[in-house]
C-alpha cells in the first residue's frame, strides 16, 4: 500500500453523498454596489430621486385636495346656506308683518310685504335645498321650516286674508302668533344648525392647512434626507474611491514608480486603476531599458571619447612621425633623380621617377587625410557670412585655373547665413574647381543660384556647371573618400574634395547631394539652414546673371 501524499485529502466520501461543486464565495453587498458601472449608479440615483419627488408631489397633492374640499364645503356651501337661511327668516317676517298689517289696517296695500315674502321664500326653498343637499339632516331642518310654514299660512295667514277680504273680521292674533312661533323656531333650528356646522367646516379647514403644512414639512424634510442620503452614497462609492485613486497616481508622479495603484469601485474607477498600474508597470520596465541603454551609451562614449584620442594621437604622428620619413624619401628619390639621371639604365631611372611620384601622392594624401580629420574639431567661429563675398573670394583663389581655361563663372543674389567662412569658402573653391577639372570641349560654365525652402526653412544653393557630368548611379558614391570615378592619368586628386565639402555642409547643419536630373552638365545642390529674420534675395529668372560674372581674359 502506497502511502498518503501529505497535503491532500483522499476520504472517500459517505453513501448518499452527491459530488456537488464548491459553493462559490459569497460577495457582500458592498462589493456587490462596488462593481457597479457609473452609468448603472447615475440611473439608480436619477430613479431614486425620482420616486421621491413623486411621492412628495403625490403626498403634497391629497393634502391639498382635502384642504379644497374643506374650503367648498365652507365657502361654496355652508356660508352660501347660512345666508339664504337669514333670507329666508326676512321673508317669513315680512309676511307674517304684511298679514297683521293687512288685518288691521284692511287695505289690500298692506299685502305687498306678504306677496313678496311668499315670493322671496319660493325663490330661496330650492337654493338652501341645493347648498344642503350633502347634509340630510339641515335637509331635514329644512322640512321642518317649510311644514312650520306651510301651517301658519294654513291656519292663520290664508283664513285671515280671506275674511278680511270678504269684510268680515279675521282670526284672533293670538293663533297667528302660536302658528309663527313655530316656524321662528324651525328657523332658528336650522340657523343653529348651519352654525354649528360652519364651526366645524372652519376648525376642519384649519386641521386641513396644518395638516398640509406638517405634511409639506415632513415631505421637503424627508426629501432633503433622500437626497443626502443619495449625496453621501455617490461620494462613498464614486468620489472617495476616485479621490484614492487620485493620490495613488499623484505619488507615483512625484517619482516613487515602485509604488503600485489599486483601484476599488464603480467598474470605469477599477478599470481605470488597472490601466493606469500597467502603465506604471511598462513605464518602470521602459525606464530600467533606458538605463541600460544609458549604461551602454555611456560606455560606448568613453570608447568613441578613446577612439578619438586615438585618431587625434594618429593625426599627430600622422602629421610628423610620417611625414618627416617621406619627406627623406622624396628628398633622396629626388637627388637620385638629379644625380644619376642617364648614367643607370632607362628602367632605373623609371624605378626612380615611380618611387618620387609615390612619396608624392604619398604626402598629399597624409596632408588631405589630415585636412579631412579636422573639419569642425579646430573651433572655426561661427559668424553672419554672406555668400556673394564668399563666393567672389573662392572665385579669386581660383582665377589663374579659371583664366587658362577660359571659363566663366555666374551668381544670382545670394542669401546671409550662419557659418564659418573660411570652410564654406573652402567648399565653393573645390566646387569651382572640380567645374573647371571636369570640362569638357566648350569653355566651363559655372552658375550659382538660391532658392528659399519655405518647407524645410533652408536656403538651396545650386552649382551648376556645363562639364562631362556624373552617371546618377554614382550619386552617393563621389562622396566616399578617396573614391574616384576615374584613372588618377585622367584627371589628378585624390578623391577627397567632395567627401570634404558634405562633411563641412553636415557640420552646418546642413545636406549635400547630387541633383539627380540636371541639364547637361553637373549640378550639386547644398542646403543650410536659413536664419530667422533675414531678407530673401529675389529670385533672377532662369538662364538671366542676376549678379556678378568673371570671365577669362581673352
Amino acid at each position: 500500500m502506497s502511502a498518503p501524499t501529505i497535503g491532500t485529502d483522499e476520504r472517500t466520501p459517505d453513501a448518499g453523498e452527491d459530488d456537488r461543486p464548491a459553493a462559490r464565495p459569497r460577495r457582500t453587498v458592498r462589493e456587490g454596489l462596488a462593481r457597479w458601472s457609473l452609468a448603472r449608479i447615475l440611473v439608480v440615483t436619477g430613479a431614486t430621486v425620482a420616486v421621491l419627488l413623486v411621492l412628495a408631489a403625490v403626498i403634497g397633492g391629497i393634502g391639498l385636495s382635502v384642504l379644497d374640499d374643506r374650503r367648498v364645503e365652507l365657502v361654496d356651501q355652508i356660508g352660501p346656506a347660512l345666508v339664504a337661511t337669514q333670507q329666508l327668516d326676512a321673508a317669513t317676517v315680512n309676511q307674517e308683518t304684511g298679514v297683521r298689517g293687512y288685518a288691521l289696517a284692511r287695505t289690500p296695500d298692506f299685502l305687498l310685504p306678504y306677496e313678496q315674502g311668499r315670493a322671496d321664500e319660493a325663490r330661496l326653498i330650492p337654493t338652501v335645498r341645493a347648498l344642503e343637499a350633502a347634509h340630510p339632516e339641515a335637509l331635514a331642518d329644512l322640512a321642518a321650516v317649510e311644514s312650520a310654514t306651510a301651517r301658519w299660512r294654513a291656519t292663520y295667514a290664508d283664513p285671515t286674508v280671506a275674511a278680511v277680504g270678504s269684510g268680515a273680521p279675521g282670526l284672533s292674533p293670538e293663533v297667528g302668533k302660536a302658528a309663527f312661533d313655530e316656524v321662528r323656531g324651525a328657523i332658528d333650528t336650522q340657523r343653529s344648525r348651519l352654525l354649528a356646522m360652519r364651526d366645524e367646516a372652519r376648525a376642519a379647514l384649519g386641521s386641513a392647512a396644518r395638516t398640509l403644512a406638517v405634511i409639506g414639512v415632513v415631505t421637503m424634510l424627508g426629501l432633503a434626507l433622500g437626497i443626502t442620503g443619495l449625496l453621501l452614497w455617490l461620494r462613498r462609492v464614486v468620489v472617495v474611491p476616485t479621490r484614492r485613486l487620485a493620490s495613488e497616481v499623484r505619488e507615483v508622479v512625484d517619482g516613487d514608480l515602485d509604488h503600485r495603484v489599486t483601484a476599488a469601485g464603480p467598474r470605469e474607477i477599477s478599470e481605470l486603476g488597472e490601466d493606469v498600474e500597467a502603465m506604471r508597470v511598462l513605464i518602470v520596465r521602459e525606464l530600467a531599458d533606458t538605463e541600460r541603454a544609458r549604461a551602454e551609451l555611456d560606455a560606448r562614449s568613453h570608447e568613441l571619447a578613446r577612439s578619438n584620442s586615438d585618431l587625434e594621437q594618429f593625426a599627430y604622428v600622422a602629421s610628423h612621425d610620417l611625414q618627416e620619413p617621406l619627406r627623406k624619401v622624396a628628398s633622396f628619390c629626388q637627388l637620385l633623380q638629379r644625380r644619376y639621371a642617364g648614367q643607370l639604365d632607362e628602367r632605373a631611372d623609371q624605378y626612380i621617377e615611380f618611387a618620387s611620384d609615390g612619396a608624392k601622392r604619398m604626402q598629399v594624401l597624409i596632408n588631405d587625410l589630415l585636412a579631412f580629420s579636422r573639419v569642425g574639431r579646430q573651433g572655426d567661429p561661427m559668424e553672419e557670412v554672406d555668400l556673394n563675398r564668399l563666393v567672389d573670394r573662392a572665385v579669386e583663389n581660383v582665377a589663374g585655373a579659371l583664366e587658362e581655361s577660359g571659363g566663366a563663372v555666374e551668381h544670382g543674389e545670394l542669401p546671409t547665413v550662419i557659418g564659418a567662412p573660411a570652410l564654406l569658402t573652402t567648399v565653393f573653391q573645390n566646387l569651382l574647381g572640380n567645374s573647371l577639372k571636369f570640362r569638357g570641349d566648350d569653355p566651363p560654365r559655372l552658375r550659382v543660384d538660391a532658392e528659399r525652402d519655405t518647407e524645410s526653412d533652408r536656403w538651396l544653393l545650386r552649382f551648376s556647371d556645363n562639364g562631362i557630368g556624373i552617371e546618377p548611379e554614382y550619386a552617393e558614391r563621389i562622396f566616399v573618400i578617396f573614391q574616384r570615378l576615374h584613372a588618377r592619368n585622367a584627371y589628378p586628386g585624390t578623391g577627397i574634395g567632395l567627401a570634404m565639402c558634405r562633411k563641412i555642409v553636415e557640420h552646418h547643419g546642413g545636406a549635400m547631394w547630387l541633383d539627380p536630373h540636371p541639364p547637361p552638365g553637373t549640378t550639386f545642390v547644398i542646403a543650410l539652414p536659413a536664419q530667422q529674420s533675414e531678407h530673401q534675395p529675389e529670385t533672377a529668372p532662369a538662364g538671366a546673371p542676376a549678379g556678378p560674372a568673371l570671365e577669362a581674359a581673352p
